[in-house]
Formats: structure tokens, C-alpha cells, sequence
């Protein structure tokens, strides 16, 4: 089974850059099959990795920044892949 982890955060006003480095010198306990990191407008952070592991697997997640970096508490959702395109 395929177990996407979703990671979202909003930087502190003006901090967007600074999050998105301090995201990319994140390492995990091991490595995922994927990650991939993703930015949006309102200076937003995502990372999403992909796990070959049961749903409720333990999994290493990335950690919450300093407060002064961020603008409120990040987000986080875990998915079971159902298939991909190809598949349908």
C-alpha cells in the first residue's frame, strides 16, 4: 500500500523564502519512496511523501519551525493512494 503524507504550512509575514529553506534542510529518519515540495501564494509550504507502508504505519514526519517563522500551527493529512491515473 502507497500512504501519502501531506505537510502544509504559512509562513510569517514576509518569511516565505525562509521557510521554504528551512523545509529543504529537513531530513528524515529515512528516506521516503518520493517527496516533493511545493509553494503557493500567501507565502504556503506544502511536502508531500509517499510511503510504502500500511495506513496507520508509524512514519517519520517533518517537525513544526519556530514560532517566529511561522504565521499559525502547520497542517498535516495522511492519504491511502487508490491508484493513479494509468490505473483507471
Amino acid at each position: 500500500m502507497t500512504v501519502a503524507l501531506m505537510w502544509e504550512a504559512r509562513a510569517a509575514e514576509g518569511r516565505g523564502e525562509d521557510l521554504l529553506a528551512w523545509v529543504r534542510r529537513q531530513k528524515l529518519e529515512r528516506e521516503p519512496l518520493r517527496r516533493e515540495t511545493f509553494r503557493a501564494p500567501q507565502d504556503r509550504v506544502l511536502v508531500i511523501t509517499w510511503w510504502d507502508a500500511e495506513y496507520d504505519a508509524e512514519l517519520p514526519e517533518l517537525p513544526e519551525p519556530d514560532s517566529e517563522l511561522m504565521r499559525r500551527p502547520v497542517h498535516r493529512w495522511r492519504f491511502e493512494s487508490v491508484g493513479t491515473e494509468a490505473d483507471v
